[in-house]
């Protein structure tokens, strides 16, 4: 079948940079830990280096766990494609884009929602009780 050989090959993990123009024309960009602090109402998720310190990935850890926290890309990337020189945190303004982007780099996620999506199913009930 053709549709067997579709699903062995991967899709590129550079496909979402083609989105970032996107991010910094409708400046949905919101750049380094204090900004994103500030900006809590209004952010999607965060998005760290590779090469960010342990305890400032802790600490992003920490201050967003309500936040979808990202770990991709390194520094010098981020300069590459946000123009920001030494930022290792980067987070995105709500949007359809930012859902779009964030649903693309979702593999890369660090954290795990604070309230399981599932939770565990109670017994079937019969109808008896």
């Amino acid at each position: 079948m053709s549709g067997e050989a579709s699903s062995e090959d991967p899709v590129p993990a550079k496909s979402v940079e083609r989105l970032f123009p996107f991010v910094l024309k409708t400046r949905a960009l919101l750049v380094g830990r204090d900004t994103l602090r500030a900006n809590k109402g209004s952010l999607h998720f965060v998005l760290i280096t590779t090469d960010i310190a342990e305890t400032s990935r802790e600490e992003v850890l920490r201050d967003f766990t309500h936040y979808p926290v990202v770990q991709h890309f390194t520094a010098a990337e981020f300069e590459k494609f946000f123009a920001v020189k030494g930022a290792k945190a980067v987070g995105f303004a709500k949007s359809g884009l930012a859902q779009s982007i964030y649903a693309e780099l979702k593999a890369y996620r660090i954290n795990q929602p604070l309230h399981p999506s599932k939770k565990p199913s109670a017994p079937a009930s019969d109808g008896t009780a």
